[in-house]
């Protein structure tokens, strides 16, 4: 086949791709949703992809809010960044005491719990946040700290434009059933099994 073959035969293969790609956006009728959107699964990167949201979010002039469960002080990388743009932009609440292994105590991972899930509710009720990251609800949902029937009740009572990002491993049946996108991460190789530790800029 000469050059002029080859390049008319993937002309010809990119036409009908193509065709077939307009054909499926044109059948698509709903413009304008808000999402519940869920990171699961053991592998990293669900709490990673959901402040590159955030970040995709705030280039097009949104309003964000984020509440972190169970991460407590822990200071990372990308709350110090995105802090800085102020509260106008940005509504950073990192709510928890550290993870319940840390704690090892259910009355204060419950109250905490509770603390941030009020927090969601307000940033939820709030009509100038368009994105709201609930980092780690799930891993607050698996250990049972909060009803998990009064959370998804309320996630699908949002309001029509909020879109709403939830990470964690262990997503329960009820949150992937109610979500409109659910993406398992899963681990293929990790450097922590080789022996290297959480590295500032990389895990945090």
């Amino acid at each position: 086949m000469t050059d002029e073959q080859e390049a008319a035969r993937h002309r010809a293969k990119m036409q009908k791709r193509k065709a077939m790609q307009d054909a499926e956006v044109a059948g698509k009728s709903i413009t304008s949703k808000g999402l519940l959107m869920v990171h699961t699964g053991p592998g990293k990167g669900k709490s990673t992809a959901a402040f590159g949201l955030a970040l995709r979010a705030l280039g097009h002039g949104w309003k964000i809010g984020v509440v972190q469960f169970g991460k407590g002080a822990w200071r990372s990388g990308e709350r110090a960044m995105l802090e800085k743009l102020g509260e106008n932009l940005v509504s950073w609440r990192t709510m928890g005491e550290g993870f319940t292994w840390e704690t090892q105590d259910r009355v204060r991972d419950e109250a905490a719990a509770l603390r941030a899930w009020n927090t969601a509710m307000e940033l939820m009720a709030d009509p100038a946040v368009r994105l709201l990251v609930l980092d780690e609800l799930n891993i607050a949902l698996r250990y049972e700290h909060l009803p998990l029937e009064e959370v998804i009740s309320a996630l699908r009572a949002r309001r029509s434009d909020l879109h709403v990002v939830v990470t964690g491993r262990n997503a329960k049946p009820e949150m992937i059933a109610a979500a409109d996108l659910v993406t398992e991460m899963t681990p293929v190789k990790h450097h922590f099994a080789a022996g290297v530790k959480a590295q500032e800029g990389i895990e945090f």
